[in-house]
C-alpha cells in the first residue's frame, strides 16, 4: 500500500440548502474493503445529482460516503482482497458510490475504468457518471438503432454533450433542444442535425414535422412530460433520467395506449454494484474504443479548487455552464 496518513481534506454538506453549505473539513482516510479498491483523487467531477444531495433531495444510500462525488479520475493507492484487475499505481476514472469530493475515494474496482489514449485526468474524470448514465439510458434500457430520430432534452449540458456525441457515432438521427443560440451551436457542432431553442421554438412541432422521436431522453420533467409524449413516433420510448421542472404532472395516458407508447427511467446511484459492473464492461467494449482515438470526447465548461466547490455548484446551477464542471484535488 501507498503511504498515506491517517486523514485528508475533503468537502462536506454541513447542513442541506444551497452552494455556500458546502465546507472544507478533514476526514479519516477511507480503506479499501472486499472488492474495491482506493483512489488518490486527482480531479472530481461536479454533477446535478451532487448539487440534488447538497440541497437536502437526494439522499445517498446507506452504506455510501455522506461527501459527495459520484465520479473522479486519479491513481490507485490500494487495492482490497479479491481485487486481481488494478494494481496500486494504475492510473483510472472510476464511478463512486459518494466521497469524490475529498483527496481519497474507496469504490467497487469493477467501476474503474483505464484512462482513454492520449486524455489527461481532467478530462477523464468527466467520463463515469455521465457515460454510464448515457449508455445505460440512450442504449441498454432505450434501445436506440441506426436510423432512428433521437430527442436528448438540456443538449449543451455535460449530460447532453455526451448523448449527441454518441447517438451522432452510432447512426442515430440526433436533435436536441437548448436555451440559447449559442448553445444550439455547440449541440450541432458536436453532430446534431437539428438544435431547438427552446425559447423560441416548440420542440414539438419541429420533431413531429420530422416524424416525431423514436426515443427522447429527458431531465426536465413537468410539464415537458405531456409534451414529450406527443413528440414521440408510433412505438416511441421515453427514457426520464431527472426532474429539473418536478415529477408530478397530469397525462392522458390513452396516448400511450394507442400509440403503443414506452414511458420508463432510471437513476444510477441506487443500482446494484453488479449492475453498475455490467455498464462498465458495456462502456469498455463499446465507448472506450472511441474515446481512445478522439471518436468522442467530454466538453469540458471550468475547473475549480476543491475548496471551491461551492463555486463549481454555483456555476451547474447557473445557465451559462456549457458541458463538464471539474474539481482540482491533487
Amino acid at each position: 500500500m501507498a503511504d498515506m496518513s491517517e486523514t485528508m481534506k475533503a468537502v462536506e454538506i454541513s447542513t442541506p440548502g444551497g452552494p455556500e453549505v458546502l465546507t472544507p473539513c478533514t476526514r479519516p482516510m477511507p480503506r479499501a474493503g472486499q472488492g474495491e479498491v482506493v483512489i488518490r483523487v486527482a480531479w472530481a467531477g461536479v454533477n446535478r445529482p451532487d448539487a440534488l444531495q447538497r440541497a437536502g433531495n437526494y439522499a445517498p444510500p446507506p452504506t455510501a460516503s455522506d461527501l459527495p462525488g459520484l465520479e473522479a479520475s486519479g491513481e490507485v493507492s490500494e487495492v482490497g482482497p479479491g481485487v486481481i484487475e488494478w494494481k496500486v499505481g494504475d492510473k483510472v476514472c472510476a464511478l463512486l458510490p459518494g466521497g469524490g469530493y475529498a483527496e481519497y475515494v474507496a469504490t467497487p474496482a469493477a467501476h474503474c475504468l483505464p484512462i482513454p489514449a492520449g486524455m489527461d485526468l481532467r478530462e477523464a474524470a468527466c467520463l463515469p457518471e455521465t457515460f454510464f448514465t448515457v449508455w445505460t439510458n440512450v442504449f441498454m434500457r432505450g434501445g436506440l438503432k441506426a436510423g432512428e430520430r433521437f430527442l436528448v432534452h438540456g443538449g449543451s449540458s455535460g449530460i447532453g454533450t455526451t448523448a449527441i456525441q454518441l447517438a451522432n457515432h452510432f447512426g442515430a438521427r440526433v436533435f436536441a433542444t437548448a436555451g440559447s443560440d449559442e448553445k444550439c451551436q455547440v449541440c450541432t457542432d458536436l453532430g446534431a442535425e437539428r438544435a431547438i431553442n427552446y425559447r423560441s421554438e416548440d420542440f414539438v412541432e419541429v420533431v413531429k414535422a420530422e416524424g416525431g422521436a423514436d426515443l427522447i431522453l429527458d431531465m426536465v420533467g413537468g410539464d415537458y412530460l405531456p409534451r414529450n409524449v406527443n413528440a414521440l413516433a408510433n412505438d416511441g420510448r421515453l427514457v426520464q433520467i431527472a426532474f429539473l421542472n418536478g415529477p408530478k404532472v397530469e397525462l392522458n395516458f390513452a396516448q400511450v395506449m394507442v400509440r403503443r407508447l414506452t414511458i420508463t427511467g432510471s437513476t444510477l446511484r441506487p443500482q446494484s454494484d453488479l449492475a453498475k459492473a455490467r455498464i462498465a464492461e458495456e462502456l469498455r467494449a463499446h465507448v472506450w474504443p472511441l474515446l481512445d482515438v478522439g471518436a468522442v470526447a467530454p466538453v469540458m465548461d471550468s475547473e475549480f479548487a476543491l475548496e471551491k466547490a461551492s463555486n463549481a455548484h454555483a456555476r451547474i446551477e447557473s445557465p451559462g455552464h456549457v458541458g463538464k464542471i471539474v474539481l482540482k484535488v491533487g
